[in-house]
């Protein structure tokens, strides 16, 4: 088998399809490490059909698919083809139409692994034994991966047999070999399952009988339940005709009432037309009268409305009255009043006629009087306005010298204040950062904790990975030999099992004597040669009925012809034979054809193999009538080899069976331990990031507190200028508000000018 070219597509990091041909000599592949030279191998390999995914440096069959990088997309399936000439036409006969063969697996996500062989669907078992025949496969010495020379010079001389095999060319067979070594085992748990199927039909022998029994029964009530039935049918007849009968004369009688009753309804049909006829008149009179309410219900309402009408009016010119009679009192108070006032007037008019003489003199003087009084008058009122000016100036001035002074006070105050706030916010700040630098300090040590705990978790986790791995190669090897065991086990047990029923089917109703003997193995077909039929007789007692019936040795013993061995040598069972097994030699073929004239009466010569002569003449070949008493003795003495055989393998098996449960549970503590590191690893995992958000937090936290502490700091430097501009405007307000002199007195001086002025 020579192959001609590799094509990949998808394989592990072959994302892009790939050609590798190989040509007549030597190809050879050169790269640095990591460029995909194994890969190759394993490539070639895996179209062979590997079906280890361990062999293929993964922990699943689907990682040999390119799995993607940052720039490439992952691919959801692989593909390997591999191109064989075969132009010499030694394929096997399956795959030996054409001159070049093309085997491709494939690979898919979530699906599996598919073969073909130029273009038609395969199974990998077709493949496998494609390449074995041709002394190569995915499992060949052929195809040196790394490591494989040491394993090859120390290997056992078990695996090297499997290199001359490959050389030899008989691989193939040996895969054969085992695959019918499969069938043989599956063959065997099948007549196990016949056996269990055939102890379950005799099981449902005695069922279907009892059902059988059954159904008879069932049978029987039934005829008896039909019977009846059909007398319950006739007496349900009589009775239902007995009813139609009553029914009948019941139906007579109605039918004459009806007749009646229709004679009735016509009669009322025709008084019913004569009031009809005279129900348009009377329907006319109604309508009528109807007619007439309706316009007497009509005038009625509106002469309702007309009495409201008057009713309302009649209130509205009753208050009239009531208003009119109120203003009539109202005018006569009015001229009472009036009269009153003409009576007064004309008595002030006579008391200033007599007033009025002297008064032109009396007048004049007191213009001149009054005209020097308004000088005097004006002068002071200037006065007093000029004083009362600067007085409200200096009230003016006085007042905004007070609110400056205030403010001044207020804006010292609040710059104090804000200052004293800002510098204890400032002395906090300063705390904060303290204790930020702080928090950002143990942060930064749990985090180092913490990626300590990852690295000795991701220790913990390789270790127990590591551990597991082994722990699951060596369950599957135990799982191996237990299957095995198992298996071997079951076989025996059936051969067991199918020998001891056989034997329990052939034995007679009272015994046999066959079954009380012990024959060395080998010797089966010699005894059964020599007893033949005889060996079916049970051992009898001596007036009992027919069998075996012990008897004393004889007087004198007549010996075999010299160069015999006697049988009984090989043979051990009751005293009954001991006269029969006695007269028994055994020799080979070509002695006891000299010897078959010296024998005695009652001797016989027999063989190994069950040819048999007697002294009478008499000569039988084994193959032309095999003994059924050899046979049985062979089946009975295979059934306590395989007894002895089945302790054995029973025993082997119960140890495989401890050894692989207690693999079972140290795998599965290992995988508590494992599950247990991955816990931990992602316990691990989330203090980082704990840690790593703590550290944050407190990074931030420590910026924020410094930039605080900077803006407080800003702050308490402007409120304590601020203060200080405030202290210097107190003071000049102070100073400006002393200068201004005593308020208090120019207003004393403005109020006695003003009363000075109102004197005048």
């Amino acid at each position: 088998m020579r192959f001609s070219k590799l094509r990949l597509t998808g394989f592990k990091s072959f994302v892009d399809p790939t050609d590798l041909i190989i040509g007549d000599g030597l190809t050879g592949v050169v790269g640095p490490n990591g460029c995909g030279k194994s890969n190759l191998l394993e490539a070639l390999r895996w179209v062979m059909g590997e079906t280890r995914a361990k062999a293929m440096r993964g922990g699943g069959m689907e990682d040999v698919i390119f799995a993607g990088t940052t720039s490439r997309s992952a691919r959801n399936f692989a593909e390997v083809n591999l191109l064989i000439d075969n132009s010499d036409r030694l394929a096997p006969s399956g795959f030996n139409e054409a001159d070049q063969l093309e085997i491709v697996r494939r690979i898919t996500r979530d699906v599996g692994s598919a073969y073909k062989s130029n273009g038609k669907d395969v199974r990998a078992r077709d493949v496998q034994m494609l390449f074995a025949d041709a002394s190569t496969g995915a499992h060949s010495p052929a195809l040196v991966r790394q490591g494989q020379i040491s394993e090859l010079i120390n290997a056992k001389p078990k695996a090297r047999r499997r290199i001359l095999e490959e050389a030899a060319g008989i691989s193939g067979l040996y895969q054969r070999r085992h695959e019918a070594e499969l069938k043989l085992k599956n063959t065997e748990q099948n007549l196990l399952r016949v056996d269990d199927v055939v102890e379950q039909l005799a099981g449902q022998l005695g069922q279907l009988a009892r059902q059988a029994r059954q159904a008879q029964r069932y049978r029987d009530i039934g005829e008896k339940l039909r019977l009846a039935e059909g007398m319950l049918l006739y007496r349900r007849w009589r009775e239902a005709d007995d009813a139609r009968l009553t029914a009948e004369q019941d139906l007579t009688i109605r039918l004459t009432q009806a007749a009646k009753g229709e004679a009735l309804s016509r009669a009322a049909a025709a008084n019913r037309a004569e009031a009809e006829e005279g129900l348009p008149p009377l329907r006319e009179e109604q309508a009528i009268a109807a007619a007439i309410l309706q316009r007497l219900v009509v005038q009625r309402d509106s002469l309702g409305d007309q009495e409201a009408q008057a009713r309302q009016t009649i209130e509205r010119l009753v208050s009239r009255i009531q208003q009119l009679g109120n203003d009539i009192d109202r005018e006569g108070g009015l001229n009472r009043d009036a009269g009153e006032t003409i009576e007064r007037l004309d008595w002030e008019q006579k008391e200033l006629a007599k007033a009025s003489d002297g008064h032109d003199e009396r007048l004049s003087e007191a213009g001149a009087l009054a005209r020097e009084a308004a000088t005097i008058l004006e002068a002071r009122e200037d006065h007093l306005t000029q004083l009362t000016e600067d007085v409200a100036r200096l009230s003016a001035r006085y007042q905004s010298a007070l609110r400056l002074v205030e403010d001044c006070k207020r804006t010292l105050a609040r710059a104090e204040s804000e200052g004293a706030a800002a510098q204890q916010a400032q002395d906090q700040a300063g705390e904060a950062l303290e204790l930020a630098g702080e928090g950002f300090e143990a942060a930064l040590a749990t985090e180092e904790e913490a990626r300590e705990a990852v690295e000795m978790a991701e220790e913990a986790l390789a270790a127990a990975d590591e551990l597991r791995t082994e722990t699951q190669a060596l369950e599957s090897a135990a799982r191996a030999q237990r299957s095995e065991a198992e298996g071997a086990l079951g076989a025996i047990r059936a051969e067991v099992t199918a020998l001891a029923k056989l034997l329990e089917r052939d034995t007679a109703e009272r015994g046999q004597i066959l079954d009380a003997l012990s024959v060395a193995p080998g010797y089966e077909k010699a005894l059964g040669a020599a007893l033949a039929d005889d060996l079916r007789a049970p051992l009898a007692a001596v007036d009992g009925p027919t069998g075996w019936v012990a008897l004393p040795a004889y007087a004198r013993d007549v010996p075999l012809p010299d160069g015999v061995e006697p049988l009984a040598k090989h043979v051990s069972g009751p005293e009954a034979l001991a006269r029969r097994i006695g007269q028994i030699g055994l020799v080979d073929s070509d002695t006891a054809r000299g010897m078959q004239a010296q024998l005695q009466p009652g001797q016989r010569l027999v063989t190994l193999e069950g040819d048999i002569w007697r002294w009478d003449g008499y000569r039988a070949w084994a193959e032309d009538a095999p003994s059924a008493a050899a046979l049985r003795l062979e089946q009975l003495n295979r059934l306590e080899a395989l007894k002895q055989e089945l302790e054995q393998v029973s025993a082997k098996a119960d140890g495989t069976r401890a050894a692989h449960e207690t693999l079972i549970r140290r795998l599965e503590e290992v995988t508590q331990a494992d599950q247990n590191a991955r816990q931990a690893r992602r316990v691990a995992d989330q203090r980082v990031a704990d840690a790593a958000r703590a550290l944050s937090r407190a990074e931030a936290e420590r910026n924020l507190a410094e930039g605080k502490l900077e803006t407080l700091g800003i702050a308490v430097t402007r409120h304590s200028e601020d203060a200080m501009n405030a202290r210097l405007q107190l003071a000049e307000a102070e100073t400006a508000q002393a200068d201004l002199g005593d308020l208090d007195a120019a207003r004393a001086g403005v109020e006695d000018v003003k009363q000075g002025v109102e004197a005048a």
